[in-house]
């Protein structure tokens, strides 16, 4: 090779390096390969290369990658160190365990090869050998690094923690701790912070309190945000404000800290400061996630169709970017101008491209159904106190026949509490996925040879929808998660009922539709809410209306319909109530709108969040729930009958507009659902007028529902079960195919 094409080829290494330092890792690696066209023998390419791919998720390449740049150097440590972590990544734990100890053989004076052993022998049930490996990876930091011994303590603490052991998590985050100067109150801070998410995992709720205030001592912007993060995830919301607004004060010229604080607000529902906020963080520099804060503010103020517009604009020109899509979609249900067809064939539009690389189904090798049981993989990130997958879930895991059902849940999210600790207490399998990329993720399902993969997210935050467009197991079904449609290809099925998915409406489902008996989703709270005290006192109230649903559902076509119902119903009253009350911006521009439909506002009260306990027990204060439309209340119409508040609902065109009627259907209260804006306003007046005969209902709504087949969790579950297992059995047991 002559000295020109050696130094090209280090001119393209060291651009590949800048690129990859900077996260371009698309350009790093075209950079590498066209290093390595000028010196097929240059290993730091090749390892650069690997890592690269390891980036973008393409695992058998990278794999290829670290095999090159061992055949160029059998001593390279950081590869046989990568490799074992990619293998532990998807699962190969013994080919993970060969390569750290490869690693360990290279040289044995560095800690990061013992760490990984640790922490794999731990996975392949080496207790033993998995606490002597920690050892040894302590003994090599104290021997040559003693400035990484809180490193070493810290990771082994963060993978206890990732799988699940917050105990053995604490110890490691206590001795990492202990490793450290007093005086760093940043690695001090980052260190609090594990404990703190540890520390909720194991229900000590003030401890965690207490370590995420003493991390608030921090001064970094990146440690501040990150506390931030944490602790709105944990719904400290507050607290996460207070430390945002440190973090600006600390770094007023930083536009990031601004730019968190803003995203922060619209997170908390805060609308009219967060849109402010984000206009300084504009002058300090282009923001270029600006656009998507501004559609997901419209969204929490009510403004659908801006909402819709936006997300669009950034689905069509960052095709790359499917959390733009994802939002659109979801946006599109709130829709007053779109028709059903119209949502059903966007959501096909936009989703489309995922299905490209799809594995086929007949690659899938699985065992027939005969003598076995069903292997049934959940991927969802929404197991944790409040959230409506873990309100409806709960009661049916509790219940899942375990003789012929064996579950893993695959958990993509991030936070924990004493939900999601009950949720892996009544699984078999509980697989923390949320630092899984689509491709690990993929990996990890094939590995546990999944028949079946339920979708419970759908377009919402923290979905995967590119595992299930690229298929990752034979039958994939979506439920609970999204009132709809996906659009997904490859998604096979979607459960509904005989009213939220009539005959006859196929084609707005890109799935086939499986229809449960009752209602498609069983109300069976394990919490004890007390009915409200319901007397004779009560019809010397006026009548009061309500909803408890999110801004984005309050349309202007909801809002107009209210306004004529309090027109036709006179001193009635309406308490309306939604997380973005706690706003007095968001409260002053739906009093406007109120006021610009001629609604006398002083007859309506705004009420912002609370518990849930509280919040079920404010529906003694309410008489008749008003539902939303097009997007109905689904988690909080079944609260409010639950509580004993009748629901006035229309029957829409697609899922999410028929929702509030297939509930009511199933309670035997079918004269409540309107076929029109009229009707609607008509069943107002009537039931408004016979307050006895109301009273009457919401005393006994709850025994009433108690006594329907749609309320009976069993019974809802024997039926999912019945419909899981027949879905497999046409492609898994052909000859087992029955009719539904």
């Amino acid at each position: 090779m002559n000295t020109t094409t050696q130094t090209q080829a280090a001119n393209a290494f060291n651009q590949a390096n800048a690129a990859y330092r900077s996260g371009d890792f698309a350009l790093a690696l075209s950079l590498t390969r066209h290093a390595l066209e000028f010196d097929n023998q240059l290993e730091p390419a090749w390892l650069t290369q690997a890592r690269c791919l390891v980036k973008q998720g393409d695992v058998m390449a990278a794999r290829e990658a670290f095999a090159q740049t061992l055949r160029l150097n059998p001593q390279n440590y950081s590869a046989w160190l990568e490799a074992g972590h990619l293998c532990k990544q998807i699962g190969e734990l013994k080919q993970a365990a060969m390569s750290y100890q490869r690693a360990i053989d290279t040289n044995p004076e560095r800690y990061e090869a013992f760490l990984g052993m640790a922490r794999v022998l731990d996975l392949l049930g080496e207790t033993a050998l998995s606490d002597h490996a920690y050892e040894q990876s302590i003994n090599a930091a104290q021997n040559t690094a003693p400035q990484m011994l809180e490193k070493v303590h810290h990771l082994m603490g963060q993978y206890c923690l990732e799988k699940g052991d917050a105990a053995r998590a604490m110890r490691s985050f206590q001795l990492a701790l202990h490793s450290i100067p007093p005086e760093d109150v940043n690695a001090a801070a980052e260190i609090q912070m594990d404990c703190a998410i540890a520390l909720l995992r194991l229900d000590h709720y003030d401890k965690a309190l207490q370590l995420f205030s003493l991390a608030s001592a921090a001064t970094h912007e990146s440690t501040l945000a990150r506390l931030t993060s944490l602790s709105f995830r944990h719904n400290f919301w507050q607290e996460a404000i207070d430390v945002a607004r440190r973090n600006v004060a600390l770094h007023n010229t930083s536009p990031t800290a601004h730019w968190n604080l803003a995203h922060l607000l619209a997170e908390c529902w805060q609308m009219h400061e967060a849109q402010s906020v984000l206009e300084h963080a504009e002058r300090l520099a282009p923001m270029p996630g600006a656009t998507s804060l501004r559609a997901a503010i419209s969204g929490k103020t009510g403004d659908v169709d801006k909402t819709l517009d936006l997300y669009l604009s950034l689905a069509r020109s960052e095709k790359d970017n499917m959390t733009y899509a994802s939002s659109a979609a979801m946006s599109s249900l709130y829709s007053d101008k779109l028709s059903p067809q119209e949502v059903a064939n966007l959501h096909r539009e936009l989703f489309a491209p995922l299905g490209a690389q799809a594995r086929s189904r007949d690659t899938f090798q699985r065992e027939p159904l005969d003598n076995r049981r069903l292997r049934v993989g959940i991927v969802s990130a929404d197991f944790h106190h409040q959230h409506p997958v873990n309100i409806f879930m709960q009661p049916m895991l509790r219940d899942i026949d375990q003789q012929r059902f064996e579950i893993f849940v695959y958990f993509t999210g991030d936070t924990h509490d004493t939900q999601t600790a009950l949720v892996k207490s009544r699984v078999e399998h509980w697989i923390e996925s949320g630092a899984m990329n689509d491709t690990q993720l993929t990996r990890r399902i094939e590995n546990d040879a999944i028949d079946l993969l339920l979708d419970m997210a759908g377009h919402t935050s923290q979905h995967r929808m590119g595992v299930f467009a690229n298929r990752a197991a034979p039958v994939q079904v979506t439920y609970l998660g999204y009132p709809g449609s996906t659009g997904v290809p490859n998604m096979d099925w979607i459960l509904g009922d005989k009213v939220v998915t009539p005959e006859g409406c196929d084609s707005l489902y890109s799935e086939k539709i499986w229809r449960l008996p009752g209602t498609v989703f069983c109300f069976a709270p394990e919490e004890n809410y007390p009915l409200p005290a319901l007397s004779k006192k009560a019809l010397k109230r006026p009548l009061t209306f309500g909803s408890f649903n999110n801004v984005p559902k309050l349309t202007p076509r909801t809002l107009a319909l209210w306004a004529r119902v309090l027109e036709a119903v006179p001193d009635s009253r309406l308490v309306i109530k939604a997380p973005s009350f706690s706003d007095d911006g968001a409260i002053k521009v739906f009093r406007e709108r109120l006021a610009a439909l001629n609604v006398d506002v002083t007859r309506v009260a705004f009420r912002g969040p609370v518990g849930l306990t509280d919040m079920m027990a404010e529906y003694g204060d309410i008489d008749i729930a008003l539902d939303t439309l097009p997007y109905n209340g689904g988690t909080t119409s079944l609260q409010a009958m639950w509580m004993g508040v009748p629901v006035i609902t229309m029957l829409g065109g697609h899922f999410v507009s028929r929702m509030g009627a297939s509930f009511m259907t199933a309670a035997g209260l079918s004269s409540w659902i309107a076929k029109d804006d009229d009707d609607y306003v008509a069943i107002a007046i009537a039931q408004a007028k016979d307050r006895a005969a109301l009273l009457a209902l919401k005393k006994g709504l709850r025994a009433q529902l108690q006594k329907s087949p749609a309320w009976d969790i069993t019974a809802h579950t024997r039926a999912f079960e019945q419909a899981l297992w027949e879905m497999a059995s046409e492609v898994l047991s052909p000859a087992a195919r029955t009719v539904h």
